[in-house]
C-alpha cells in the first residue's frame, strides 16, 4: 500500500503541507508518511545529536498537529539520510503522492527554488503537491469567495491524466474547476467554439464537478498574473515542471495575486 509523503522541515509550511495531505491519504485509504531527512555525515556525535534531534522533533510537531485534526488517517514517521532532493525522489517511487511546503523541503533548502524543491517537481516517479500557506497572504489582501482549481486542456498525451487529477482534487475539496484552452498555438484570435465542446464533452464525464471554460493563450502561471481570480491550486503536467517556479514565487517574494495557490505536478 503506498503512502502519501510529507517531507517535514520544521516549518510552518511542512505542517500546513501535511494537513493538507490528510485528505488526499483518507480519499486513496493509505497512510499519511511524514519523512524528516537528515544529513548522510556528520562531523561530530554532537551535530549528528542535533541533526536528528531536530528531525525527531519536527515529526512530533507535525504528527501532532495531524492528530489534533481529529481525522481518521494513520500516521507513520520516518527519518531517512541523504540530500533531501535525491531521498525524496527515491521515496516517490513508492509514493502515491509527495507533499512539501512551498518555503522549503529540508532544513537546508533556501527556498521552494532550491535544488531539492525543484528536483522533486522535475525527477519525482509520483505526483507532486507544493502546498502554500495561508500565511503568504499579505494583510488586508481582499478574500474572493470562489477558490478556484486551474488546469490547462491540451491534445498532449499526458493531458487527460492532468485533466482526471484536477476532477479528482476539485471533488475532494468541492472546488469549481477553470479550464484553460490548450496550447497557445492551438488558439487562435476568434474563438471558433470548439475548445468550449471539447470542455463540454469533458464535462459529461464528470457531471457533480462545475467546470467553467476559459479560452486563452495564456498558459497558468500568465493566467495567474493576469487575473484577480482566487485559485487554490493549479494543476500542470510534469512536462509543465517549469511553471513552478512562476507559479509559486521564490522564497521571500510570493506572488501576491495567488498567495494560496498551491501547485500540483502530475506525472
Amino acid at each position: 500500500m503506498k503512502p502519501v509523503i510529507v517531507g517535514i522541515d520544521g516549518s510552518q509550511a511542512a505542517i500546513t503541507a501535511a494537513l493538507w495531505a490528510i485528505d488526499e491519504a483518507i480519499s486513496r485509504a493509505v497512510p499519511l508518511r511524514l519523512e524528516s531527512v537528515i544529513k548522510p555525515t556528520h562531523p561530530s556525535p554532537d551535530d549528528y545529536d542535533r541533526d536528528l534531534g531536530h528531525a525527531e522533533t519536527s515529526l512530533r510537531e507535525a504528527q501532532f498537529a495531524v492528530e489534533l485534526s481529529g481525522r481518521p488517517v494513520k500516521v507513520e514517521t520516518e527519518i531517512p539520510r541523504g540530500p533531501a532532493g535525491p531521498v525524496l525522489v527515491e521515496a516517490s517511487r513508492d509514493a502515491e503522492l509527495i507533499c512539501v511546503g512551498s518555503v522549503g523541503i529540508g532544513r537546508y533548502a533556501r527556498s521552494i527554488l532550491g535544488s531539492a524543491a525543484t528536483e522533486l517537481a522535475e525527477k519525482a516517479h509520483c505526483p507532486v503537491a507544493v502546498v502554500r500557506t495561508r500565511t503568504d497572504r499579505p494583510p488586508e489582501t481582499p478574500v474572493p469567495d470562489v477558490n478556484w482549481i486551474v488546469v490547462r486542456m491540451t491534445d498532449a498525451p499526458s493531458n487527460e491524466a492532468v485533466l482526471e487529477y484536477a476532477a479528482r482534487e476539485a471533488k475532494l475539496r468541492q472546488a469549481p474547476m477553470l479550464v484553460l484552452g490548450g496550447r497557445p498555438e492551438e488558439l487562435t484570435e476568434s474563438p471558433d467554439g470548439e475548445f468550449e465542446r471539447r470542455v463540454h464533452d469533458w464535462h459529461l464525464r464528470h457531471p457533480d464537478v462545475r467546470v467553467y471554460p476559459i479560452n486563452t493563450k495564456a498558459d497558468i502561471a500568465r493566467f495567474l498574473t493576469d487575473n484577480d481570480a482566487r485559485v487554490q491550486l493549479a494543476v500542470i503536467s510534469g512536462a509543465e515542471a517549469g511553471l513552478l517556479a512562476r507559479v509559486v514565487g521564490p522564497y521571500g517574494h510570493p506572488l501576491f495575486r495567488h498567495p494560496e495557490c498551491s501547485v500540483l505536478v502530475v506525472r
